[in-house]
């Protein structure tokens, strides 16, 4: 059984980094752009910390499920123990108060707070001896100027708390991704899938500490709405950003902070019909620009 797996793993089709990053990367600027939207739907039945225990718990328990059935190796317990720590800091306090947040934080503050994650991994990044390069910083000043065009003109009115809860949110995440890159993980998809299970089970004690239970009768609305934050932004995202962080440089891998707010504006201009600013279009071209930039970088030595 053994040897059946390993030559079907050897005869699997190796797919180039040149066509993969490229997909990851778009995966992560729709998919992960059109998860503001789905939280909020999501807030309308479920406890901020109960859908992201679920979404992440579910999910993670059929993925290293599968995973163990078609015989991946069960990680050992220091890869349990890194995997926790990461899936506390990326998915516990990263994800978790982003959606504890956007209970009192409009989502344009959310996308301004959310969108300095790249920043902290370069202030953090420098502390691990990765400085960013000339046109990687370039990038990111221009990108994070591109995210306060873009909500210059919107509601920026929240609560203090949420607003502290989003930058501390940002932090971890970007704490946490630098962190996992130096040490020993499993393989990509049960890293995915542990670190899924550990982060759901932080995510689950956050619950209970919040007061937060199971809705009586969620809508359908919200229900799907955690179904695609499920499938869509944690087992496809989430590898996608993995992958990435194996692969390219923090700058890149992290530049999907910026062009998720552009995205978040247009999907919510078409599904929720929410309105486009002038201003809007100009933040957007910006934020672009410092993404084009920032992948610029990845292929020069300054």
């Amino acid at each position: 059984m053994t040897d059946t797996i390993a030559e079907v793993r050897a005869d699997a089709p190796r797919f180039s980094p040149r066509l993969l990053i490229p997909l990851a990367l778009v995966s992560l600027y729709l998919i992960w752009g059109s998860t503001y939207l789905a939280i909020r739907i999501g807030l309308e039945s479920y406890a901020p910390f109960t859908m992201a225990a679920l979404r992440f718990l579910i999910t993670g328990a059929a993925l290293y499920a599968f995973l163990r059935w078609r015989g991946a190796p069960n990680p050992s317990r220091l890869q349990w123990r890194n995997c926790a720590i990461t899936g506390t800091l990326l998915l516990g306090f990263g994800n978790g108060l982003v959606c504890w947040a956007q209970q009192s934080v409009s989502s344009g503050l959310a996308a301004v707070a959310v969108a300095s994650m790249p920043l902290f991994a370069a202030v953090f990044g420098a502390f691990f001896g990765q400085w960013p390069r000339k046109l990687e910083l370039i990038g990111l000043l221009v990108g994070f100027a591109g995210v306060i065009l873009l909500n210059l003109g919107g509601d920026l009115a929240g609560s203090r708390l949420g607003a502290i809860a989003l930058l501390a949110a940002a932090a971890s995440w970007a704490f946490g991704s630098l962190w996992s890159k130096r040490q020993d993980m499993p393989e990509p998809m049960m890293n995915t899938a542990a670190q899924m299970l550990t982060g759901g089970v932080a995510l689950t004690i956050l619950a209970l500490l919040n007061g937060n239970g199971l809705p009586e009768a969620p809508t359908l609305r919200a229900t799907l709405a955690l179904a695609y934050l499920a499938v869509f932004g944690s087992i496809i995202g989430f590898s996608a950003y993995l992958y990435l962080l194996r692969t390219v440089r923090p700058a890149l891998a992290t530049s999907y902070a910026y062009v998720n707010p552009p995205v978040a504006v247009l999907v919510g201009a078409l599904l929720a019909n929410e309105r486009v600013h002038a201003l809007d279009i100009v933040g957007m071209a910006v934020i672009l620009g410092g993404v084009a930039i920032i992948t610029l970088a990845r292929d020069t030595k300054n």
